[in-house]
């Protein structure tokens, strides 16, 4: 793993005390915004206002053992990178239809379930991976982003409130977002890392000048008790196979949101990165379902990887995971600090949307360059093309979906899930007739380079490999043809045959002729003078240096 310019405190790194407590803060910020999610099942549900905040506290102490989860590198568990999760609006449509149909029990059950589900998605995820190639981990990354720029302009514009976009709220938004943008930009250091929390900070101070933020709105604050051990009377479990369908939905949706967001922490932790660890992609989707789990158990709705986190860290250029240990030990605080949690939970609507914008522009740009990492043909362009239209007709036009019969309501009412379902199918039909090896016939004195280009492209685009590879094995290729025939003794056609098989490209050249030496030292520089062969053995030599592997077989 090489570590980008750009990134401060790399996933392994120690962080000082001061830098380690802010950006955790900050992440904290940030985070506890979703407890909204929970808050509105639980009012849905008819719980009383004493256990409401029993389901606030519970809900701060699932997000702690999320991100620790998460964070914590061990074993099957976890995906080792700084990636909080928090509630997610994915579980909401189905955890309100289960209170409106049943109770808090009922929801828990069902949550408890989604987590089982994905859970066992987690673990085929590996053999599941040609399903799952770049331009859909890449799509689920971009419509993440999206998303989240959508969402931080429905807080800035109003949308759905009373009084709708103001040029007060305008103004806030844009005094935040301006020092978030300005200090990331042009403050150096710690200016850098603390840009999000500043902004933050600013922009509270910003919404009280402007009368956004009353006395009014105060109230949850002033009137929260200091201290809080939640109760536990509310709790208990039941299951509905009505709402099965809804929740699996719910599962898979957040399943392959955590391996968008993961991918994204490879990419941007790892310069050389190249394709996804589904070793780190599975641990970390099964630490979101033991997370949504313990969440059910707990009396609280699902939780799913925070994109904005991500993003966050990226432009902050602070990916330690001991960011998350901190994280974690704040929100286990927090469960028993009513107050403090309050102080986020009022965070004004325009400053809520300049930090999503903020962080929305950072997971939308790791997305595009996971996509374009690999060559495209038409089907590929397609399974890109065709889903993102769709997901943004659901974020241009959420009415209309929202007005779907109820048995497709799970598929549709999210652009997220919509898009990512037709990613899927497209890229399962598309897979059809596509064939996995291509063969190419290169007569002796004609060699075209340009045509084995345009095959090595062709193929490379319809396989969807990635780009230096392609190159790479166009080169190598073309060096082999050359060294052949050169010395006159091949004067049959060589056969080529190339397949792919998710991992590697492989390239076969038959011919009648003798073999080519593949020396493993480099030949001396008599030898490449003096022997008749000396040319051949340089050749042979620096094919082994550039392939990833190479060998020779003869026939009789």
């Amino acid at each position: 793993m090489k570590r980008p310019s750009n990134i401060i405190y790399g996933v392994n790194d120690p962080v000082p005390g001061g830098v380690l407590f802010f950006s955790a803060l900050q992440h904290v910020a940030t985070t506890a915004v979703h407890i909204l999610f929970p808050v509105l099942v639980a009012r849905e549900a008819g719980l009383s206002s004493a256990q409401v905040l029993d389901v606030i506290s519970l809900s701060m102490l699932v997000m702690g053992v999320a991100a620790l989860l998460q964070a914590w590198p061990r074993g099957p568990v976890g995906s080792g990178y700084l990636c909080p999760p928090s509630f997610t609006v994915t579980y909401l449509a189905p955890s309100l239809m289960a209170a409106k149909t049943g109770s808090i029990a009922l929801v828990a059950g069902m949550t408890l379930f989604g987590g089982l589900i994905e859970a066992i998605a987690s673990r085929i995820l590996r053999p599941m991976r040609p399903y799952f190639p770049p331009e859909v981990a890449g799509f689920i990354v971009v419509v993440i982003g999206v998303t989240l720029g959508a969402i931080g302009s429905r807080n800035v514009l109003g949308v759905g409130s009373v009084e709708g976009v103001t040029l007060t709220g305008l103004t806030v938004t844009a005094v935040t977002l301006t020092t978030m943008v300005g200090l990331n930009i042009w403050g150096g250091g710690n200016w850098r890392v603390f840009c999000a929390l500043i902004g933050l900070v600013v922009g509270y101070f910003a919404a009280a000048l402007a009368g956004l933020l009353t006395s009014a709105d105060l109230a949850p604050v002033t009137t929260a008790p200091f201290f809080h051990f939640p109760s536990l009377d509310h709790l208990g479990l039941s299951f509905d196979m009505g709402l099965a369908l809804p929740f699996a939905v719910a599962a898979v949706a957040t399943a392959l949101r955590t391996m968008g967001d993961v991918t994204t922490c490879q990419k941007i932790n790892d310069t050389d990165w190249k394709r996804a660890d589904m070793r780190n992609v599975s641990g970390g989707v099964l630490a979101n379902s033991i997370s949504t789990a313990t969440a059910g158990l707990l009396g609280t709705t699902g939780v799913n990887t925070l994109s904005s986190g991500v993003g966050l860290s990226s432009a902050t250029g602070v990916t330690s995971r001991r960011v998350a240990y901190v994280i974690a030990g704040m929100f286990v605080a927090l469960a028993f600090l009513p107050k403090a949690g309050a102080v986020i939970a009022i965070m004004p609507k325009p400053v809520v949307g300049a930090m999503l914008w903020f962080a929305s522009a950072f997971v939308l740009i790791n997305g595009l360059q996971i996509v374009t990492s690999r060559l495209f043909d038409v089907r590929r362009t397609l399974v890109f093309g065709i889903p993102f239209t769709l997901a943004l007709s659901v974020e241009f036009n959420p009415a209309v979906f929202a007005a779907a019969p109820s048995a497709i309501q799970p598929f549709v009412g999210s652009s997220l899930v919509l898009g990512t379902l037709a990613a899927l199918l497209l890229n399962a039909v598309f897979r059809m007739g596509a064939r996995k090896t291509q063969k190419l016939v290169v007569l002796p004195g004609q060699v075209d380079t340009t045509a084995i280009d345009q095959f090595m492209s062709a193929n490379g685009a319809l396989w969807g490999a990635r780009r230096d590879v392609i190159e790479r094995a166009s080169f190598n290729l073309q060096q082999s043809i050359d060294t052949l025939f050169a010395d006159g003794e091949v004067h049959s056609p060589l056969e080529i045959e190339a397949s792919y098989d998710e991992f590697y490209v492989d390239l076969r050249v038959s011919y009648q002729g003798s073999a080519l030496e593949l020396p493993e030292q480099r030949p001396s520089m008599d030898e490449i003078v003096d022997s008749p062969d000396g040319a051949r053995k340089l050749a042979g030599y620096l094919l082994r240096r550039f392939a990833d592997r190479v060998s020779v077989s003869h026939k009789a």
